[in-house]
């Protein structure tokens, strides 16, 4: 789902605290739709189309994207695609409305910058209702819980890949060869429980934790960038290779593994928080909307080709993430560990959003020379609940899908399109577009509902889990 949702300078959007003319000195926002009204002041140091497009495309491509070939299969080779096309449609254009809605604010309270909780609570105090109005605050609260709730689930689903990945590779490297083409069935050798990867993993994560200060962390994001991109190029040329013949796929799944598939689609689509910043910081707004709609065109083409390939590819063996089908050969081994590399730096940057919240509640109430010890305490907490909630549901694709029905659904389709009718409905709305605002609410809350249902349901379905194959298997 996300690489870098997080910038150096601008951690603050996220945190849903309060940001002053300095940090984002942008004046006089406007319209959504009306770019030519834009005027900013003092951006010198801002970032340029294709800086914002790169950070675009870095904060959309993550574990998310590697689970897509199997929510392919649970929504059918014909109803996956046509399935991730309109989600990717219908998340942007909440992109899109939630940009708006915040210009709306900016420019009728004359403020240079407010973020997604702040629009949320603006927008509930323009609601007709008087109710809305007395319990406005609640938006920026409820804000704030479903981004401590996916950036966290962001957490637990990056201990479960790490476990998974290492294990199979450290399992499979006696018989790891050079050849990446021979059909050899390869034993296994067992070593541990992936719990125990993933406890293993906890000294290291919690010491990455401890660096504070995102400036710190740029080297790490520059490096997880590499190596995923890197990994990225290596599975995309394996899966063009000698393609099976897909007429034994099903071109619709069966509907009880739609939900799956809505919770990994949307968890790979949950891009929303990082869209605010990112206008924010440009020097020349007026290219946002150009660069959002272009750069998610490229993404869903990215989500759409990988699911499908990979499907295609792997059939009915594919599994949670894509990397778990590579053969058992260095190259692809090194696809596997490359990647997780990433993945292991990518932890930090999302640990800072629900650390950012979070931890100032806590360390306001004790002295001050207790501060860093508090401080420390609460993030080692925190990543140690982020590995025992992966412990308890150590199935990668089972993880990613319920993120994304719980939390992601919130943020990315239900909020943003009733904020829209909170924010116009005084000043007049067509009752077309209140029918369509309510339809994608009421879809999302659908998928939030029947995904979470489906996937609890599955996690005390033990004999559903899904089998460790070796994907050799794939050149049969």
């Amino acid at each position: 789902m996300s690489t870098q949702r997080l910038r150096n300078e601008d951690y603050h959007d996220y945190s849903s605290t309060d940001v002053s003319p300095e940090e984002s000195p942008s004046e006089g926002l406007s319209n959504f739709s009306s770019p030519g009204s834009y005027q900013r002041f003092g951006e010198s140091n801002g970032t340029t189309w294709f800086q914002t497009l790169i950070h675009l495309l870095k904060g959309n491509i993550g574990t998310g994207l590697l689970g897509l070939p199997l929510a392919v299969k649970n929504a059918g080779i014909l109803m996956g695609p046509l399935s991730l096309l309109v989600i990717g449609i219908v998340a942007v254009h909440c992109m899109g409305i939630l940009v708006k809605c915040a210009h709306h604010f900016c420019r009728r309270l004359n403020k240079p910058f407010v973020n997604y909780g702040d629009t949320v609570m603006y927008g509930l105090e323009a609601s007709p209702s008087s109710w809305l109005r007395n319990h406005a605050y609640w938006g920026r609260y409820i804000v704030d819980f479903f981004l401590i709730v996916t950036q966290l689930g962001f957490c637990c689903v990056y201990f479960v890949f790490l476990a998974d990945n290492f294990k199979q590779v450290i399992e499979a490297a006696n018989a790891t060869t050079n050849n990446c083409h021979n059909n050899e069935t390869v034993i296994l050798t067992p070593t541990m429980d992936s719990r125990l990867y993933m406890l293993s993993f906890l000294p290291f994560l919690v010491l990455l934790v401890f660096v504070r200060n995102l400036r710190a962390l740029s080297i790490f994001s520059f490096l997880a960038n590499v190596t995923m991109l890197t990994s990225l190029v290596m599975i995309y040329q394996f899966i063009v290779q000698r393609i099976p013949n897909p007429r034994h796929l099903p071109l619709v799944a069966p509907w009880n593994t739609y939900p799956l598939f809505f919770g990994t689609a949307i968890f790979a689509f949950e891009g929303i928080g990082m869209v605010l910043p990112l206008e924010n910081k440009m020097k020349d707004p007026r290219k946002f909307p150009l660069i959002l709609y272009g750069g998610m065109a490229i993404i869903t083409a990215l989500y759409i080709s990988l699911g499908c390939l990979g499907y295609l590819q792997f059939g009915a063996h594919i599994q949670g993430s894509i990397t778990l089908n590579m053969p058992n050969c260095w190259l692809y081994q090194s696809v596997k560990l490359l990647y997780s590399i990433g993945i292991f730096f990518t932890y930090a940057l999302q640990f800072y959003v629900p650390a950012e919240i979070i931890i100032p509640f806590f360390v306001s109430r004790v002295p001050e020379h207790f501060a860093l010890v508090v401080d420390l305490f609460i993030r080692t907490l925190l990543v140690c609940m982020t590995c025992v909630l992966a412990i308890l549901i150590p199935r990668l694709d089972l993880v990613i899908s319920l993120v994304g029905s719980v939390s992601s659904s919130a943020l990315a389709l239900i909020i943003p399109p009733l904020l829209e009718i909170t924010t116009y409905y005084s000043e007049g709305m067509s009752p077309l577009t209140i029918a369509k605002d309510a339809l994608i609410s009421t879809l999302g809350f659908m998928g939030f509902v029947v995904g979470t249902y489906q996937t609890l349901y599955e996690l005390i379905q033990p004999n559903n889990a899904p089998l460790v194959i070796n994907s050799t298997s794939a050149f049969v």
